[in-house]
């Protein structure tokens, strides 16, 4: 199974166009299934008196409001417009999250067939039902959430109009960067046995290690935050993976897909070859006479495996041997 990678781009763009479209064509040069963005109006996210989350302050300080913050990091419709296009042309899903029902209609309004929805908005039952109304294939991040509040926005969404089939639940740890021993990537499977969904795993640990081994354990998605530059000042940067960090993910990903496999146990094609080479047979461990009768003290098992198996070993025993059989020789009946 394919892996559906989406590179998060978030608001690393800094509200520069130019610096959003480079941030596209790193994510196709990497491989990237799509490449994410996040929409919303800031007057209609956050109040004015809403304070910066901690790794906001420790990223751009506290001397401004959140509002005055992402009032900076806004994508207005002609810009999504024209990202969207870029990614056309570089041969990349356009994808974004949206933070209201207003957005969610504007990206609706602009032909996204997939939807996104955050963490914070897991328990903001109007939202959940504006995107469940859309009956689009949806995925759903679980940061900051237990096991009853991602059952109930499942439930509120199938309600809606967008069944748990359409849904890919996404294990996440709201935290910029998070810790490797807080991923519990072990919920994921929780939440698909529990659930029956599919899930995947939206990842801000440091490096790629950890959505590697989502992908190992069953991840049918991975988002995966990235910039152009981990050292500007913003508020992901510095829990984001830098263009060749992405790009190595993307590579890793699609050999650790080969490396899983069909789930079939079988002989693969290179050890057919093998099998004679390093498998034994019934060989003779002394010269043996005809009519003399086969036992452990006249014969063995040896390389190559070309003869009788070994595990015909006890029809074997006991047996007359019908011709007189040379040191090493293959035993035959």
């Amino acid at each position: 199974m394919k892996t559906f990678i989406v590179a998060e781009a978030g608001v690393n763009h800094d509200g520069d166009l130019v610096k959003a479209r480079r941030l596209i064509d790193v994510a196709a040069s990497a491989g990237a299934d799509a490449v994410k963005f996040q929409t919303f109006q800031a007057d209609r996210l956050v109040t004015a008196s809403a304070p910066k989350a901690g790794y906001q302050r420790r990223t751009t300080g506290a001397g401004e409001s959140q509002r005055e913050m992402l009032r900076r990091l806004e994508l207005t419709p002609a810009m999504h417009r024209e990202l969207m296009a870029h990614c056309a042309a570089a041969g990349i899903m356009f994808l974004s999250t949206a933070f209201d029902e207003s957005s969610l209609d504007l990206l609706e309004s602009l032909g996204q067939e997939r939807f996104k929805i955050p963490s914070g908005e897991i328990t903001n039952l109007p939202y959940l039902r504006h995107v469940g109304r859309l009956g689009r294939p949806t995925l759903l991040s679980t940061g900051m959430a237990d096991l009853a509040e991602v059952g109930e926005a499942l439930d509120v969404l199938a309600a809606a109009g967008t069944t748990r089939e359409l849904v890919t639940v996404l294990q996440c740890t709201t935290e910029y960067p998070a810790p490797v021993d807080e991923a519990n990537l072990r919920a994921m499977l929780t939440m698909r046995d529990r659930f029956g969904v599919a899930v995947g795993y939206s990842d801000h640990t440091p490096g790629i290690e950890v959505p590697l081994a989502a992908v190992a354990l069953g991840a049918c998605v991975i988002e995966k935050h990235f910039t152009l530059d981990r050292t500007t000042p913003g508020p992901d940067h510095r829990a984001s993976l830098e263009p060749g960090e992405l790009a190595a993910m993307v590579r890793a990903i699609r050999t650790i897909e080969l490396a899983l496999g069909d789930g079939v146990k079988r002989p693969g094609p290179g050890e057919s070859t093998n099998r004679a080479a390093v498998r034994k047979s019934i060989v003779a461990q002394q010269p043996i006479l005809r009519g003399e009768v086969f036992s452990a003290a006249n014969i063995t098992t040896k390389r190559p495996g070309t003869g009788i198996s070994p595990m015909r070993w006890d029809e074997i025993v006991g047996r007359a041997a019908p011709r007189d059989f040379a040191l090493d020789e293959l035993i035959e009946l």
